[in-house]
């Protein structure tokens, strides 16, 4: 059985892995360059003269025994003993001196009370096998001869499928026995995917860089593998395939658990055989490499475009799209965003607005969200946005419902065309050989409601009938807006000609989005399924939760529209519930679709700002496109939280012991020293600043749109500030919070008659009379003391100036979190939590005041999204490389040169 080094730790396969390259950090920095073997022709055809293993170890004695390490380190049970081979050397071996030159990592000479310094061997140093000679071919049981670069069956654990590897190396050891050099390929349940999905391609396997040695008697069978380019048409794919055991389109990668299409300089090198030996076809059958220099040359030129479409589902406020949107104008990609936002009352489906882009830069937009304040919000700040209040299923099953609509009207080619608005020809002209007028069944006259023209248009329930379909906003001639009603398709069976007029509007204004007309798709579908504060989750079948459904719907989303690249956000708990399920769900979802995809953890402070919120973002990309990277952090932080172990090596980080300068990490008074003072009680959304800028950060959030997009000379600080008032605390919680000293670290225990034990768990006090308010309710309230066991110092605690927060919340309640302002008697002003975030001060919110804290709790830290925006754009315009990560320009994003003048509108 062939030694396995379970590449399942820290998120990978279980295909053999070395130790180093599943678990080092420089690791999954390293560049991802499939080594593959290269044989020279004159290789080829050498003797086959037979050179006996046996023969090979008689200097060994009979009794030696060499056994195989494991993934741990520790040796395997099974022992290899010389009269146990049945295998054998065919030919001459490598001349010795070639041998080095192509092995060079077998041949190092370790100098006594030295360890070699040979790059190669470093990531395999703990088990590497010293090389006596090579050889280009080897028998097996007498039976099968295997040749360098053959692909193969290894042996594997008793009732498991073989494993499959690329023979890169055969040689014998200075011990005398005969191993090959293995690099692995991967099953779908070997990878990070497990078991979460199955896909749907039976013969499609990975491509890894991992490699390590074998006994050559592991080997079981020659077999046929061939790579082929990923194509969305699986159907069409498979049917062209040639006669072969496995098939493989993508490379997999540890590091950030990466699917992605090998890089044209990775293609194995074949023998003369080529019976089993991995061969290239494209989907029709051509040789990849007849078409693949022209294809490269063109993707990249059609990658390089200035301006793309973006739909952000579940965008809440629009922080993901705003941020995705910022970075991509800083490297100059105009992102044309469509958001799609859900709403809860379906019968709140709005008019598609069609308006014209106000501002060039973020061009036209769709917006849907659970939240209509969140809509709101999104419209006020982008007016030129497309906003729908709508569920995203509903939304979906609209976009399908368009495409018919769009067919019955030869606006676009297909078969799948609108069977009502088909069948609505006839009625037509039915309605117009029918002369009388209609009369109600007593014979009396009825009104007759004419269409005047249709507004809008959803999938759903808006009359909440319990009639789900599709419907049309109706103006009626001769009334007004406020009778203005939704009807189902079925109820408008003479209106063909009414609903053409709309349909073919619709389209020309791209009022929603069809098949291939979305460049990036992205959202954080909510999945409160598996958060902690969920008692009652379903750790066993996690997607069989209704509130894990959004996954699935987003994942629906991305299957129908098919855009070139998917971002999805989500919590750490992605990856942590349930062994990390729904996280290899989402990876196994876009890798059924024939997405590239990696996965990587980012926290928001390490990109300027004083909360840790560390967040998972998975991207999608087409088989024709640059799989985006992951950016660098730019600034020190305060670590928070746990990571899960498995997962570690996604954490977007330098190495440990790097010498890269960061920016100094930010705290609390970096981000909200210069606003005003504000009370309890004041009401505000508006009001003048009083305090210039202190720091960089203030005086970059301040600048103006304009100034921020760099598309002005003006004036580039903002004179109004938004937002800026508190939740209004009840008065019991209001005279708490005045009791609560200013001082660091102070809480709820610093107040009269509460004790702290040397456990760290409080007490009352038996020598303090318990403190009542005016109301006659306790001073410091029984769940304080009982929060976590008496062991929590949050509820009522106050920040301070040289202090993070772990993440910024849905609620103001100061209850069991650390709210206070450090000075002030009041919780953080929701434009306080907006700094928290990265939002601009010209970012205005709608809404409740409890609702703004939830629409900023919700968003993704723009910064984050900016520093993603720029990777996005760097990797449509070709500036790009295998690596995982990148580095952003010096000072990202440039907060000297844009803030770097006093603004006359400054009200200091």
């Amino acid at each position: 059985m062939a030694k396995r080094k379970s590449a399942r730790k820290n998120g990978s396969a279980s295909a053999s892995a070395s130790a180093s390259s599943s678990k080092r950090r420089k690791e999954s920095n390293s560049k991802a360059t499939i080594n593959v073997c290269e044989i020279e022709d004159q290789e080829i055809g050498v003797d086959e003269r037979e050179v006996s293993v046996s023969a090979a170890i008689e200097e060994a004695s009979a009794d030696d025994i060499v056994e195989s390490p494991t993934s741990s380190g520790k040796k395997n049970s099974r022992k290899l003993k010389k009269e146990d081979l049945a295998c054998r050397f065919i030919g001459d071996p490598v001349p010795i001196e070639e041998a080095k030159q192509r092995w060079p990592h077998r041949y190092v000479e370790k100098k006594k009370g030295r360890r070699s310094s040979n790059p190669k061997s470093s990531e395999d140093e703990d088990e590497l096998i010293p090389a006596k000679r090579h050889y280009l071919k080897a028998e097996v049981d007498g039976t099968t001869i295997y040749e360098l670069c053959d692909d193969a069956h290894v042996k594997s654990e008793d009732g498991k499928p073989p494993y499959i590897c690329k023979i890169v190396e055969i040689f014998e050891g200075v011990d005398g026995l005969p191993y090959f050099r293995a690099q692995w390929y991967y099953r779908s349940n070997d990878t990070v995917i497990k078991e979460s999905i199955s896909l749907r391609e039976n013969k499609r396997i990975f491509l890894s860089e991992i490699k390590d040695d074998n006994p050559l008697d592991c080997l079981v069978e020659r077999i046929k593998i061939v790579r082929v380019p990923p194509s969305f048409d699986i159907a069409a794919k498979e049917a062209a395939l040639p006669d072969c055991d496995y098939y493989y389109d993508m490379v997999y990668l540890l590091p950030y658990t990466t699917f992605m299409v090998p890089p044209l300089d990775t293609i194995p090198a074949q023998s003369e055989s080529q019976s089993t030996i991995s061969s290239e076809v494209d989907a029709e059958g051509v040789s990849g490499d007849t078409k693949s220099d022209c294809d490269e040359v063109s993707r990249v030129k059609e990658s390089q475009r200035s301006e793309m479409t973006l739909l952000d589902l579940y965008c809440g406020c629009g922080a993901m799209s705003t941020g995705l949107c910022l970075g991509a104008n800083l490297a100059q990609t105009n992102l044309v965003t469509f958001a799609i936002l859900a709403i809860v009352l379906a019968m709140s489906c709005a008019v598609v607005a069609l308006a014209v882009s106000d501002l060039a830069f973020f061009g036209q937009r769709w917006a849907v969200d659970l939240n209509k304040y969140a809509c709101e919000s999104l419209a006020l700040n982008h007016p030129e946005t497309k906003v729908r209040n709508e569920s995203v299923e509903d939304f979906v099953q609209l976009l399908k419902e368009w495409q018919k609509l769009c067919a019955s009207y030869s606006l676009i080619k297909s078969d799948n065309t609108h069977e009502l608005i088909d069948a609505m020809v006839a009625e037509d002209e039915d309605s117009n050989n029918d002369d009388e007028p209609d009369q109600d069944e007593d014979g009396s006259d009825s009104e007759v409601f004419e269409v005047e023209r249709i507004l809008g248009t959803c999938y759903g329930d808006p009359k909440e009938c319990d009639k789900r379909g599709l419907y049309f906003k109706v103006r009626w001639k001769g009334y007004g807006p406020s009778e203005d009603s939704w009807e189902p398709i079925d109820g408008l069976g003479n209106c063909r000609e009414r609903i053409g007029e709309f349909v073919k509007k619709g389209y020309k204004a791209k009022i929603l989005p069809l098949p291939g007309d979305v460049d990036v798709v992205c959202g954080g579908p909510p999945c409160q399924g598996i958060s902690g504060f969920n008692r009652f989750r379903n750790k066993e079948e996690p997607l069989a939760d209704e509130k894990n459904k959004q996954l699935v719907v987003f994942m629906d989303v991305v299957a129908y529209l098919q855009p070139k690249y998917v971002l999805m956000e989500n919590v750490v708990d992605l990856v942590k519930f349930s062994r990390g399920f729904l996280g290899r769900y989402a990876l196994g979802r876009l890798v059924d679709m024939n997405y590239q995809a990696r996965m990587g953890m980012m926290a928001a402070g390490a990109y300027g700002l004083p909360q840790f919120r560390m967040r998972v973002f998975i991207w999608g990309a087409q088989p024709s496109e640059k799989l985006p990277q992951y950016p660098l952090p730019t600034h020190d932080l305060v670590l928070r939280g746990v990571i899960p172990t498995e997962f570690e090596i996604n954490t977007v980080a330098y190495n440990e012991g790097h010498t890269v300068e960061l920016e100094n990490k930010l705290f609390l008074g970096d981000a909200i020293s210069d606003l005003p003072e504000v009370g309890n009680y004041d009401g505000q959304d508006e009001m003048s600043y009083k305090h210039s800028p202190k720091t960089e950060f203030q005086r970059f959030i301040r600048l103006s749109k304009d100034a921020m997009l760099g598309t002005t000379a003006g004036p580039k600080l903002i004179s109004a500030l938004y937002d800026h008032r508190p939740l209004e605390l009840n008065q019991d919680d209001y005279q708490r919070v005045c009791r609560i000293p200013k001082k660091k670290g102070a809480n709820f225990r610093d107040l009269p008659g509460v004790h702290v034990r040397p456990d760290n768990k409080v007490e009352w006090d038996p020598d303090v009379k318990r403190v009542l308010l005016p109301s006659g309710k306790p001073l410091v309230p029984d769940y304080a003391m009982t929060f976590v066991g008496g062991t929590s110092s949050k509820p009522f605690g106050r920040l301070w100036w040289d202090e993070t927060v772990p993440t910024v919340v849905t609620r103001a309640e100061p209850h069991n979190q650390v709210l206070l302002h450090p000075m002030q008697d009041r919780v953080l002003t929701i434009r306080e939590n907006a700094r928290l975030q990265g939002f601009p001060d010209f970012y205005q919110l709608k809404g409740p005041v409890k609702e703004r804290y939830i629409q900023v709790g919700n968003a993704v830290a723009v910064p984050v999204a900016r520093a993603l925006g720029y990777s996005l754009a760097m990797a449509t315009q070709g500036a790009w490389n295998e690596e995982p990560l990148f580095t952003l320009p010096p000072k990202f994003p440039n907060i000297h040169d844009m803030a770097s003048s006093p603004s006359v509108e400054d009200n200091s």
